[in-house]
């Protein structure tokens, strides 16, 4: 039994059974650009965490969507780029609490988008595109000195195993 608690824009909160909280959240895509041992990702301010992160682009699935049309916006909103999708895996943000599954996306032959169709933002969203090499990423990230996301490191984890680099 799931008894609603709060509902939010983006988050429902519910209680399972009498005892699990649970955040029902819309799922997500991510996805991964690279140029050899470098990796695309966009510089931002995450209120939740109060840093700024650097992580490859990723956004919700909106209604109606399904996950491959998902990932080409969020691409061309964050990048202005395009390219072939490829999914690499699905996984979940955090199964403790949460239901969101994000599907993790590459993208090949990339090039810009149409004119007038790419790179618009969200609303409040302030990105700043930088190209980050794998393992000076990967480093940063395990010594403080980066902030990312679960499925970021997984995305630069991959490109350095494609690359034969172990950490």
């Amino acid at each position: 039994m799931r008894d609603e608690i709060y509902r939010g824009r983006i988050v429902t909160l519910t209680i399972v059974d009498g005892h699990w909280e649970v955040v029902e959240r819309a799922d997500a895509v991510a996805v991964l650009v690279t140029r050899g041992h470098s990796v695309l990702g966009v510089r931002q301010y995450r209120p939740a965490v109060a840093h700024d992160t650097w992580e490859i682009p990723a956004g919700l699935i909106d209604p109606g969507e399904v996950p491959e049309q998902a990932a080409a916006r969020e691409l061309a909103e964050e990048t202005g780029l395009q390219g072939a999708l490829r999914l690499l895996t699905r996984l979940y943000a955090s199964p403790g609490f949460t239901t969101e599954t994000v599907h993790l996306f590459e993208a090949a032959d990339v090039g810009l988008v149409d004119e007038g169709s790419g790179h618009v933002p969200d609303e409040g969203e302030d990105l700043t595109l930088e190209w980050r090499d794998a393992l000076d990423l990967w480093r940063a990230v395990a010594d403080g000195r980066e902030t990312t996301s679960g499925v970021t490191l997984l995305a630069v984890r991959d490109v350095l195993a494609r690359h034969g680099v172990t950490v």
